[in-house]
């Protein structure tokens, strides 16, 4: 179940990060897996913003948990995925993909045309699974100043040491998947 982030969940979302980050340990990118999450304060501001979602799921074991995470913003006048993490032991259950729709709901919401990500192009859990999720890369030339910010920032923090694309959708079409889904 997809919703809304509470005050209760903030505790919780830096370790989901951090379990997060462990796969790209195993193919080389330890910096990445070492990356600091978000700070609660840092979660905090994006809570009152109304800008964080979360996953939560049921298990047996552990009972209603609160297993992924997603943050948006406005960039350049579109929906933008801030960061996107699922713990990878819910991998496999379309959490990702229900948090990234579910700002595309918000985009559609805010009036906004396109709903775009910045991403590892070729590490197969982001470019190439953003890719069958209906995103394409955005020609250099299409890229707005924002955009282009957020890029010099991640290039700042060391992310361009492998290759990244940023990449979009369009809304309307994540509008007609949405009234699919719900009819």
């Amino acid at each position: 179940m997809i919703r809304a982030a509470t005050a209760a969940d903030l505790d919780l979302l830096p370790a989901i990060e951090v379990a997060a980050g462990e796969p790209f340990r195993a193919i080389g990118m330890a910096a990445v897996a070492d990356d600091a999450p978000p700070t609660v304060a840092e979660l905090e501001a994006v809570l009152r913003d109304g800008r964080l979602w979360v996953a939560a799921a049921s298990d047996d074991e552990i009972g209603d948990t609160t297993v992924g995470y997603v943050i948006a913003d406005v960039v350049d006048g579109c929906a933008h995925v801030e960061q996107v993490s699922v713990d990878p032991r819910w991998a496999g259950r379309r959490l990702g993909s229900e948090l990234i729709d579910e700002v595309g709901r918000w985009g559609v919401g805010s009036g906004l045309r396109w709903l775009t990500l910045t991403t590892f192009a070729d590490v197969p859990w982001n470019g190439p699974y953003y890719r069958r999720l209906g995103f394409e890369p955005i020609p250099d030339a299409e890229v707005g100043p924002q955009l282009r910010a957020v890029r010099a920032r991640e290039a700042a923090h060391g992310l361009d040491a492998w290759p990244r694309i940023a990449m979009r959708r369009a809304l309307d079409r994540q509008a007609a998947r949405s009234r699919t889904a719900t009819t």
